[in-house]
């Protein structure tokens, strides 16, 4: 996948679970990307975090430090 559509769909949850009450909603993202997303799409985020993460939702970002 590209990293363009990676960084989409990340946002997309990110958007969904911003929306969402309490106060952790990047747990809640981390979970979904465990739950739902393959490992080679966990590895393309994880190196795609390390070269900076440009573009990734702030919440993408926290979420990334329990992956």
């Amino acid at each position: 996948m590209t990293d363009a559509k990676m960084v989409l769909m990340a946002n997309q949850i990110a958007s969904f679970f911003a929306t969402q009450p309490g106060g952790d909603q990047a747990a809640g993202v981390a979970a979904h990307l465990k739950d739902f997303w393959e490992p080679r799409m966990l590895n393309q985020l994880k190196t795609y975090l390390g070269q900076g993460g440009e573009g990734l939702h702030a919440l993408v970002i926290e979420a990334g430090q329990t992956l």
